[in-house]
């Protein structure tokens, strides 16, 4: 297996440009996710100043994987700006598909983990992911995730067949 060699850290407002162009990427490549070759449908200036603000949040983070200076992958956790929800945050990651299978998602999600426990505010973590990505599934619950319920019809493919999902937590403590 070939060697890569990445960086992993927090977004800033100058990669909203690189950030959009690999989420649109990722939404043509891989079947797994809600988004598709649209991408993330807002504007260079709006992921911009999206980032900015989420730089100042204490309870949400993006995160990007660079491999030659390039945005390879995205790993966040959104959370709710509601006092009685602010420590719940959903977790998403997004990997280019020439990366997968080099180990990237399982640091991506430590680093996520590491995070969330120095925020001090996020005390449980959830995410969705699709029955047949086995392979997601099984790296989520190396790292500790359990599923707390499948979800018939949690998601639907592009020819309209309906997909099981998985909701899966982690508590912080």
């Amino acid at each position: 297996m070939t060697e890569i060699e990445f960086t992993i850290r927090e977004a800033i407002p100058d990669d909203a440009a690189d950030i959009l162009e690999a989420l649109r990427i990722v939404g043509k490549e891989t079947p797994y996710l809600v988004m598709d070759e649209k991408g993330m449908e807002m504007t260079t200036d709006e992921m911009s100043e999206n980032l900015a603000n989420l730089y100042e949040s204490p309870n949400n983070v993006l995160m990007v994987a660079l491999a030659d200076g390039k945005v390879i992958g995205t790993a966040s956790v959104k959370a709710s700006a509601k006092k009685r929800m602010e420590h719940i945050g959903e977790l998403g990651i997004s990997i280019l598909k020439d990366f997968w299978g080099f180990g990237l998602g399982s640091l991506m999600m430590e680093e996520l983990i590491s995070w969330a426990q120095e925020s001090e505010m996020i005390r449980r973590l959830e995410l969705t992911v699709q029955h047949r990505n086995q392979r997601a599934v099984h790296v989520y619950e190396k790292i500790g995730f359990t599923t707390e319920a499948i979800m018939p019809r949690g998601a639907k493919t592009d020819d309209g067949e309906f997909l099981d999902v998985h909701l899966m937590s982690m508590m912080i403590d």
